[in-house]
């Protein structure tokens, strides 16, 4: 049992020896000595949490947060002292918020679950107790023997044993493992692939020994024992032997294997990295801010003890009259005193620290992340796929990005290969309409004058559909079948009832234009090829070529050349190199036929993308699988590498000193260079040694390379690299994107993941942050999306510190005045109710619809997202502009109150002089709420100064939280509650508003407090606009286009809840008729209606406009008849 629990907690790995030996079909040898070796089971786990460790991990997650831990240890001082205010202020809002944030990431992990068990919960079909067994993907065990139907994945990495075709092979796809598509071809050891069925295989003794599981996809070192009418036969395995999980299986009806390797051991799971929590540059930002604030809490804490004590160092002051000290009192310990005065001042002080600006932030990006889903612009009609966010997390990293890596094949193409044209005796040909034509020749000439495909032309076209590795599979009739007949079709042959798979898509592309062409391959069997030319069906021999050329023989040196490759075939002891020795007598003395050129397809607005993202300031660069000269020729075509770019090259470079020595030779190239743009190319090999000595003169060379493409990737080298990037002293923010299994390793290692959902399976989409279906969406889902994001979350942090710096400075302010008696100047259910309910819905839904500018201007204009970069709007000096002036208002707030309502100028509502019972009216309660009242009207008033894009949302809960605020107080203090056991509050806000004076210092408090803010916006934009604020400052020409929008939040009739209030602002200076129409109708529907994008200040610099219109941001312009 304990060991048991060592290995789920990962102190005990199940394997210890370096080799682990798998008896097939689990036939265990029947000695007593025998101990079983014990293996991981066949479970992949992507999620983070279990019913049982949820609730504990969770809770260290969130205490790991500085303020959730702080709120934490108030609350446990609240309860073991007496302190001014209640334990309910702090466990509250603790409690709330620990609660939505478990409840919403228990929630995304839910979902990771439900994915896992849609894996672990497929149906598989293993050979047991002598018959076939259907049972779930997870109780697979190592050593059963497993059958894979056709275009099924493997459900483990599997030993091929046999399959239904005589020689025991198979062909399989590893697109989804390290983004190829072509078939590759598997084999079985000799002894097995005679074992095809249920009753052989059960009867089948054999031992497999093999390397501990490992994560390289392309190494696999092993034997496999047969035992046949007792004797050993033993059979080296390796890679060809090796069906990876994940794999397709192709143009195969079945296959057996031996399970080897199972679940979190299978080489698709290792080259997973472990799944990390991910935290934005925002947050880490939030952590330094917190840390700075908790210094200034401890820093009044302390000054306000020392001063207490200084204070009461005066004997009247230190024993008044009026408060008398208990023995217990005077006799107690000075230090323990002094702590707990400290400790009280640090729960006067603590929300100074804003715990609901967690819980704020966690309902932001939960809420928001809807719009990503929810964005048509994102949404891809042919595959009816729309974005997902799998994780809310990361939403303002969208706009932080600086360096994009993208996988080519699946991700940058469609990964479909095309005809595109070929080269036959030095005349170029194309292919218009399924007929072969040469250059300058067009397909609208009467067939009669369209010359026939004769001598090198049509040998030619033979020559390229015989020479490759294409399987076919038929829908009717399968001429591998015995006694089959591949031409029974009727007319002879039906060209609609097979499909082609290929160990190439170059080769698959070419056999299927040679077919629309008229030379179709429509059989193999063994070595014969059979194709039918223009209705007459030949029969060759074809060897798979590079080039397309021929060569004729003899029969006898046809006889001489077929005995040399058998013999090479059946070869134990080195194949390779005999079978290399007959392919170089072949292919000598070649008769060139020509040239054919084929194009993978690029996914629709590659080049566009890359050119915006280059544009916003975003590095790209390019890993892939691929060999070289394929990878450079896509990255050339999608616009990654231009024609004018300097290529610089890293490639096969075979020792530390030869990489040395040549990145030094780079490096001195991109000094002298410097005035043109360079890319560079990379390949695994080379990039493993830059890695090993060399990293720093390796990143230099990189980071002055506009481009970068690494080709001949392992997935752990393309997380390698990420990590590179990431670590070093800029640190950057990453990016990644990919479609397959091998992208997932360098998915999870970027501070942002994106899976693309394409053919090579759902493992990176599962894996990722973010879907989407196609490349292209990534330039919206950062420059729009992910601009949003950033400069909404970016507020909502400022705006939540200064509002509490602006509701604690007065209470510490309030302490000079109250000899340090620690008195609050608040009521404790405003204390309580300040930040959850007062203050809390308006910064909330700004943070959910502000646009600064319009959707369509951040994508024509991605220079724009420069102005968020490397988190520009939380910079030190951003932050202290807010905590400054959060601690003027807060001056203002309580000073002005107490010039205001000072003796001489405390009037009645009927002028008199208030002298006898000031105390009573202007007393302590209605003081502190005479500036509780001040400060939610000025930091509400304050965040409508910063929203740019107003909705009826917008307005509906800003002057509804004042609203709130006012009804609420009437109604706290206006009754008697039977169970408050003290109601210092009656009456007091009725009292207070009946004062003429009370309203007065309220309206000069708030004008004085934000008049400054509006003259810095307006002169900043004046002598000082950004260029996002030039941006929002479009020509009316323009904002007629974009005056109605297609945003993340419409509503009906294209209306915004601003609309009638510029309408009339426009009336009344006069440039507006009272019928004009703001709104244009767009051109497109989406599903949420419509919304009138607010343009900000300055539309236009007409002399002769007033004023007031150009502060106000209406343009006079916008109007029309």
């Amino acid at each position: 049992m304990i060991r048991w629990i060592r290995q789920q907690l990962g102190f005990d790995p199940p394997h210890q020896s370096d080799t682990r030996t798998v008896y097939v079909a689990n036939r265990f040898p029947q000695n007593g000595h025998y101990i079983p070796q014990r293996f991981a089971d066949n479970r992949i786990i992507s999620s983070k949490y279990t019913v049982w460790n949820f609730v504990p991990k969770n809770l260290f997650e969130q205490f790991r947060r500085i303020a959730n831990f702080y709120f934490l240890i108030i609350f446990l001082v609240q309860l073991m002292i007496d302190t001014p205010t209640s334990p309910v202020t702090s466990g509250l809002p603790l409690f709330f918020v620990i609660t939505v944030t478990a409840i919403k990431q228990g929630y995304e992990d839910w979902l990771r679950h439900k994915a896992d068990n849609e894996v672990n919960g497929a149906p598989v079909f293993v050979v047991r107790s002598g018959s076939l067994v259907q049972t779930r993907s997870k109780n697979i065990r190592v050593g059963d023997i497993v059958r894979v139907a056709k275009d099924e994945t493997f459900p483990a990495d599997l030993v091929l044993l046999s399959s239904d075709r005589p020689d025991g092979t198979c062909h399989i796809t590893t697109a989804s493992l390290d983004g190829e598509t072509n078939l590759k071809t598997h084999y079985s050891v000799a002894e097995t692939s005679v074992c095809q069925s249920v009753s052989q295989l059960e009867a089948l003794q054999a031992v497999v020994e093999c390397q501990q599981p490992e994560p390289d996809l392309y190494r696999f070192v092993g034997r496999m024992t047969v035992t046949q009418h007792g004797e050993e036969i033993v059979r080296p395995l390796g890679p060809e032997n090796l069906l990876l999980r994940g794999a397709r299986l192709k143009n195969t009806k079945e296959i057996f294997g031996v399970a080897v390797y199972t679940g979190m051991e299978s080489k698709m799971a290792l080259n997973y990295k472990c799944k990390s929590q991910k935290r934005s540059a925002v947050e880490k930002s939030m952590n330094t801010f917190l840390i700075i604030y908790l210094i200034i809490l401890l820093s009044e804490a302390i000054l306000s003890t020392i001063l207490k004590y200084a204070w009461q160092a005066e004997i009247k002051w230190d024993e008044p009259f009026y408060n008398q000290k208990t023995e217990a009192e005077r006799n107690s310990s000075p230090i323990l005193k002094f702590i707990s005065d400290f400790l009280a001042f640090l729960v006067l002080y603590n929300f100074i620290i804003p715990i609901s600006l967690y819980v704020t932030v966690e309902m932001q990006k939960f809420l928001g992340s809807f719009f990503i889903g929810w964005d048509l612009d994102l949404y891809h009609e042919e595959s009816d796929q729309k974005a997902q966010v799998n994780t809310s997390d990361l939403n303002e990293e969208l706009g932080q990005v600086e360096y994009v890596f993208t996988d080519k094949t699946g991700t940058l193409t469609e990964n479909e290969m095309q005809f595109r044209e070929c080269s036959i005796n030095g005349t170029k040909y194309r292919e218009v309409n399924g007929k072969l034509l040469p250059e300058g020749m067009t397909d609208d000439s009467p067939d009669g004058s369209m010359p026939p495909l004769m001598g090198d032309e049509l040998l030619f076209l033979k020559a390229v559909s015989l020479c490759h590795t294409v399987q076919i599979s038929y829908d009717q009739s399968d001429c591998l079948a015995v006694g089959g007949d591949p031409f029974s079709h009727a007319n002879g042959f039906s060209s609609n009832s097979m499909e082609y798979y290929a160990s190439s898509p170059d080769e698959k592309a070419l056999v299927e234009a040679t077919k629309r062409i008229g030379v179709a391959f429509t059989c193999s069997n063994g070595d014969t090829m059979e194709i039918k030319t223009f209705g007459k069906f030949e029969k060759y021999k074809g060897l798979r070529t590079l080039v397309v050329a021929c060569r004729h023989f003899s029969p006898e040196e046809y006889i001489d050349v077929d005995k040399k490759l058998n013999s090479a075939r059946t070869a134990l002891q080195q194949r390779e190199e005999r079978l290399q020795e007959a392919f170089s007598y072949i292919e000598k003395d070649l008769q060139l036929l020509g040239a054919t050129g084929v194009e993978d397809k690029l996914q629709d607005k590659v080049q566009e993308t890359i050119e915006a993202l280059r544009l916003a300031g975003i590095k790209v660069w390019v890993l892939t699988g691929d060999k070289h000269e394929t990878a450079v020729s896509v990255s050339l075509s999608c616009g990654h590498f231009h024609r004018t770019m300097n290529i610089l090259e890293l490639l096969q470079q075979h020792s530390d000193n030869e990489c040395a020595e040549q990145l030094r030779r780079l490096s001195r190239r991109l000094r002298e260079d410097h005035v043109i743009q360079h890319g560079l190319v990379v390949d695994g090999a080379s990039l493993s040694l830059a890695l090993r000595e060399h990293e720093k003169l390796f990143m230099e060379v990189c980071k002055n390379c506009s481009a970068v493409l690494c080709c001949r990737m392992a997935p752990l080298q393309k997380a390698k690299v990420v990590r590179l990037l990431k670590t070093s002293p800029e640190k950057p923010i990453t990016l990644a994107v990919g479609d397959g299994a091998n992208d997932v390793s360098m998915i999870q290692e970027a501070h942002v993941g994106i899976g693309i959902m394409g053919k090579e399976g759902r493992q990176a989409v599962r894996n990722s942050d973010y879907a989407i279906a196609r490349f292209k969406f990534l330039a919206k889902l950062l420059l729009v999306h992910g601009h949003f994001y950033y400069i909404r979350i970016a507020t909502l942090v400022q705006y939540f510190f200064y509002k509490n710096v602006c509701f604690i400075t007065p209470q510490f302010l309030y302490q000079f005045f109250c000899l340090f008696s620690q008195q609050t100047l608040y009521d404790s259910v405003y204390l309580t109710l300040y930040n959850i309910c007062f203050t809390s819905l308006p910064i909330l839904v700004y943070s959910l619809f502000e646009q600064l500018v319009h959707p369509h201007v951040l994508q024509n204009k991605p220079g724009l997202y420069r102005d968020i970069s490397k988190n520009s709007l939380l910079s030190f000096r951003t932050f202290l502009y807010w905590t400054v002036l959060g601690f003027c208002h807060a001056f203002v707030f309580f000073f002005g109150s107490y010039i205001l309502m000072g003796e001489d100028t405390t009037l009645m509502g009927n002028g008199q002089i208030l002298r006898a019972n000031r105390q009573l009216m202007f007393g302590n309660w209605t003081f502190g709420t005479l500036v509780f009242t001040v400060m939610v009207i000025t930091v509400t008033l304050k965040l409508a100064l910063e929203t740019h894009f107003w909705t009826w949302m917008n307005h509906f809960v800003t002057w509804g939280s004042i609203a709130f605020y006012f009804i609420f107080s009437l109604f706290y203090g206006g009754i008697i509650w039977p169970f408050l056991h003290t109601q210092d509050m009656y009456f007091v806000f009725v009292q207070l508003l009946s004062s003429g004076s009370a309203w007065f210092a309220i309206i000069i408090i708030v004008i004085t407090c934000l008049f400054p803010d509006v003259l810095k916006k307006v002169l900043y934009r004046h002598l000082q606009p950004t260029s996002t604020q030039k941006s929002q400052s479009l020509p009316a020409s323009q904002v007629q286009n974009l005056s109605c929008m297609e945003s993340l939040c419409c509503y009906q009739q294209g209306q915004s809840g601003c609309t009638r209030l510029a309408r009339l602002l426009e009336q009344m200076t006069g440039r507006c008729k009272a019928s004009a129409n703001n709104c244009h109708t767009s051109s497109r529907n989406n599903r949420w209606g419509r919304l009138r994008h607010r343009e900000s200040v300055i539309l236009n610099d007409e002399p002769s406009a007033p004023l007031g219109v150009r502060n106000l941001g209406f343009s006079p312009d916008r109007c029309s008849p």
